[in-house]
């Protein structure tokens, strides 16, 4: 097994999306307005499910964590890509894009574990109303996520540790804005058939695997609405269910496409327009979705704000 300091390249050079000066400024705009506003209504949804004492329940405690892990996670790639929008030199040296990979994957499998948690807390306010407050108190809450960040800590290690123990000794440009694994592993100077088959395993252990507990968690959740007699009932519980299918959906399909997809290092252009969707996109989506229809949020920025009319 090689070691990192005997690969030839000393730094890779991220292609971004655009080389044309005349259009980088707008570029750079577009990126940066969508990042500001990431980083307010997430901090803002924070702030507002700390300091409120209705949002002090299990279900905002997990959509906190969420929005602290959309923050890290953009934070990761979007300021360096703002800076080389602008630049004419797109370097990063070979220990910062292992960095950078590794704390990507970090975020991301934690998220994507998050979804699953956050599906079972549903299940317990549904299927066991009676119950929820005792099952899901602060310790277990504390606990899952925990649970998350250890399947974040290793999927991200086992991803970051296969891909940059390859030869790197030819060309050094990363067709991506970013040090994504499947646009790394194309300028690999060896065959890199195992490592997509060992990218694969781990792919179906941190997104479908977590993925396929949010299926089969809804798919009890359902079945208990439709016992519900009252239609305002069955409306108001799936209500609840929705905003977190929808994102979900968002985040997982381009993942699995990503990752898991034959081919998925060659996508080039695709590659670039997917990640931008789930690093980008549903991290400004989230706060939006879980917030905009939610009485209880809308009631405590009303509040926060001083303000004493408050929505119905």
């Amino acid at each position: 097994m090689q070691e990192l300091n005997q690969s030839t390249v000393t730094e890779f050079i991220l292609v971004g999306f655009t080389a044309n000066p005349r259009t980088s400024p707008l570029l750079f705009t577009v990126f940066f307005i969508f990042y500001l506003m990431i980083l307010m209504s997430n901090s803002l949804l924070i702030t507002l499910i700390r300091q409120d004492f209705h949002l002090h329940t299990p279900m905002y405690f997990f959509i906190s964590v969420l929005s602290l892990l959309d923050v890290c996670y953009t934070t990761t790639t979007v300021p360096q890509m703002l800076a080389h929008t602008l630049s004419k030199k797109r370097a990063i040296s070979f220990a910062r894009c292992v960095a950078q990979m590794y704390i990507f994957l970090l975020f991301g499998v934690t998220e994507s574990w998050l979804f699953s948690i956050m599906s079972m807390d549903r299940y317990m306010a549904i299927c066991h109303p009676l119950r929820y407050k005792v099952i899901m108190s602060p310790w277990v809450c504390l606990f899952m996520v925990g649970i998350c960040a250890t399947y974040g800590v290793l999927g991200s290690l086992c991803y970051t540790f296969f891909a940059m123990h390859l030869p790197y000794c030819g060309p050094n440009e990363i067709d991506h804005y970013f040090c994504e694994v499947p646009a790394v592993l194309k300028l690999a100077c060896t065959d890199t058939s195992f490592n997509d088959l060992v990218d694969f395993i781990i792919g179906f252990n941190v997104i479908v695997v977590p993925l396929s507990l949010v299926v089969i968690v809804y798919a009890n959740i359902f079945a208990t609405i439709m016992k519900i007699h009252s239609a305002q009932g069955r409306i108001k519980a799936f209500s609840t269910c929705a905003s977190h299918i929808t994102v979900v959906t968002m985040f997982a399909i381009p993942c699995i496409i990503m990752y898991m997809g034959p081919g998925s290092g060659s996508l080039s252009n695709s590659s670039k327009k997917m990640a931008l969707f789930y690093n980008i996109a549903t991290s400004f989506l989230n706060p939006v979705i879980y917030s905009l229809r939610n009485k209880d949020v809308k009631k405590a920025f009303f509040k926060w704000m001083g303000w004493s009319r408050t929505p119905e």
